[in-house]
């Protein structure tokens, strides 16, 4: 449980934003908190979380009172009794408001989602009743930039890695499927163009290794980040402590990745993200940065499938199965747009404003037209289409 103090807070708000353990839905829920406090200062702003997400995120700001990390930590089943792990959480709240996930449908047939939101059901009590993360009552202000005050430590043991060289930061694989992600040629592919673009930039591979006990790692083995890192000027940032990896990210002048939650975290350090995008879900989680979406040709590829599946391929590269949109020829043919956004990303020509209105309308068509298909954090979306 992570505490700070903030004399003059009159009511006390739990926002309840227990979810799955991936760091996205962390940086989530504090966004949440962050629009809380906007809308009313004087308010207690404290959170809920899986402890099996970084729940330390909180100590990088200064809005949120305390944040419980509860030792209930699977999603898919029940992990013992959510009851006995709610005890640290205090019962009594002026406010609740809850992971919108938990009032939808789609989520009931989730065992461990629901069994933990039927016990905070009986758990907690909220003196002017329970709503939903994002909504008012309580006051909330929507659109506010998540910034992380990262610790002085941090930042200087990615300096001293950097000895003030350019960075690239680059996560190649986020937490599901290996087929989900370029392969390793397609990232000496991308990698490489970049270093042709950026001679004198260095990569700084950012990753969880799956020799971790821990429920967040990429898949990827070590054996593709060793080929990756012989192919370009890399530095081996897998591992580090969060705290020195989000410092290396701030420290970077572009952030290049597919759809992960730990990219969200790089518009908390102000570092503009080029998503090379195409998989279950799409981009929208946006934080005041400038940001670019390679979105695949819906007309040739099987663009989102949500929380299904997507089809596999044998990929051209002889890597094994791949999901067409993370596939040799896709990203090969994508290239060109890569090159040409990482270059107005790093040149800073490119706005937040200008990024979000050209996003929302590719998007659309990337859904074939369907508008129902499109969500965003805050609903941003509706103020573009």
């Amino acid at each position: 449980m992570h505490e700070a103090q903030r004399p003059g807070a009159k009511e006390k708000l739990l926002v309840n934003y227990w979810y799955a353990h991936p760091i996205g839905h962390a940086i989530e829920g504090l966004r949440y908190c962050l629009g809380y406090h906007r809308a009313d200062p004087e308010l207690s702003v404290n959170l809920l979380l899986n402890a099996a997400t970084p729940i330390e995120l909180s100590d990088y700001v200064d809005f949120v009172d305390r944040t419980y990390g509860v030792p209930y930590r699977d999603f898919v089943e029940p992990d013992g009794d959510p009851a006995l792990a709610l005890q640290e959480v205090p019962r009594q709240w002026d406010w609740v408001v809850d992971n919108h996930r938990a009032h939808e449908t789609s989520h009931d047939t989730i065992r461990g989602f629901r069994s933990f939101f039927d016990a905070t059901n009986k758990h907690l009590v909220a003196k002017h009743g329970r709503g939903v993360a994002g909504a008012e009552p309580p006051s909330y202000e929507r659109h506010h930039q998540l910034i992380f005050e990262l610790p002085a430590e941090a930042r200087a043991a990615a300096e001293t890695r950097l000895m003030g060289r350019m960075a690239i930061s680059v996560v190649l694989a986020g937490n599901s499927e290996r087929e989900m992600y370029p392969s390793v040629s397609s990232w000496q592919l991308i990698l490489g163009g970049l270093a042709e673009r950026f001679p004198d930039a260095v990569f700084c591979l950012i990753g969880k290794s799956n020799q971790l006990n821990t429920f967040s790692i990429s898949r990827v083995e070590s054996d593709e980040v060793v080929r990756i890192l012989e192919t370009v000027p890399t530095i081996d940032c897998f591992d580090l402590p969060l705290s020195e990896q989000l410092a290396l990210v701030e420290a970077a002048k572009l952030h290049v990745s597919p759809h992960t939650g730990f990219s969200f975290a790089a518009s908390a350090v102000g570092t503009p993200w080029l998503a090379i995008s195409g998989g279950r879900w799409h981009e929208y989680f946006f934080n005041g940065v400038p940001f670019h979406s390679v979105l695949p040709d819906p007309d040739r590829y099987p663009t989102f499938a949500w929380a299904g599946p997507l089809p596999s391929i044998e990929d051209s590269d002889g890597e094994g199965l791949r999901t067409p949109t993370m596939s040799h020829a896709r990203l090969k043919s994508d290239l060109p747009e890569i090159l040409e956004y990482a270059q107005r990303l790093v040149d800073g020509t490119i706005g937040y404003e200008e990024a979000l209105a050209d996003y929302f309308p590719r998007l659309l068509r990337a859904y074939h037209g369907d508008r129902s298909k499109i969500f965003s954090f805050d609903s941003l979306h509706e103020e573009y289409m």
